[in-house]
C-alpha cells in the first residue's frame, strides 16, 4: 500500500500531495462502529428486528467481517496543498448519501466543477497506481482487498482480515 500511495503521489502535480486520513483500521474499532450505527438505526426505528437495523448499518458501515479498512487493503484520502490544505472536492469526507444528496459519489454530476477537476486529479493518479475506488465515497480506495479483487477480477485479494495467532 505504502508503495502504491507513493506511486500515486508522484503522478500528482507538483504542488499537490495525499492527504491520508485513515488506512488500517483495528477490527475491534470497527466492531465498535457497527454496533453503535445498528444501535443507532434501532433507536431511530423501534419496530425494526434486529436483522433490519443491520442491513440498515450495513448500508454505510461494513460489517468487520467484510471491511476493507480491517484488511490493511482500504485507504480514506483526499489531495491537499503543501502546506496541507484540502483541496474543495464537493463534500466532506465521510458524508453519507442521504447527509450529501448523494455528492459524496465519486460520480456525482451535481458538484463545481473545480470539485470535478479535484476528484479527477485524484482518481486520475490513483487508479495509474492501480487502486480501484468505492463509487458512493470518493475519498475510499483500494488496494488488495475483497473490493479491489471483484472490481479487477483477480482471483483472490490480497489482503484479509486478521483474526491473530491460530490456536
Amino acid at each position: 500500500m505504502a508503495d502504491r500511495l507513493i506511486a500515486a503521489q508522484t503522478r500528482l502535480p507538483r504542488r499537490l500531495r495525499l492527504l491520508v486520513v485513515e488506512g488500517f483500521r483495528l477490527a475491534a474499532l470497527q466492531q465498535h462502529y457497527f454496533t453503535e450505527s445498528v444501535a443507532a438505526h434501532q433507536a431511530a426505528h423501534p419496530g425494526w428486528d434486529e436483522r433490519r437495523a443491520h442491513v440498515e448499518a450495513s448500508r454505510y458501515v461494513s460489517p468487520p467481517e467484510v471491511a476493507p479498512h480491517v484488511s490493511g487493503g482500504a485507504v480514506d484520502l483526499t489531495p491537499c496543498t503543501v502546506s496541507g490544505t484540502e483541496l474543495p472536492m464537493g463534500t466532506q469526507m465521510n458524508a453519507t448519501p442521504p447527509e450529501s444528496d448523494e455528492a459524496c459519489y465519486t460520480a456525482f454530476p451535481g458538484i463545481s466543477a473545480e470539485a470535478r477537476h479535484n476528484r479527477d486529479i485524484l482518481g486520475t493518479a490513483l487508479v495509474s497506481a492501480g487502486f480501484v475506488n468505492h463509487p458512493t465515497e470518493w475519498w475510499h480506495w483500494s488496494y488488495g482487498d475483497r473490493y479491489w479483487a471483484f472490481i479487477t477480477g483477480s482471483r483472490f485479494a490480497r489482503y484479509g482480515m486478521s483474526h491473530g495467532p491460530a490456536h
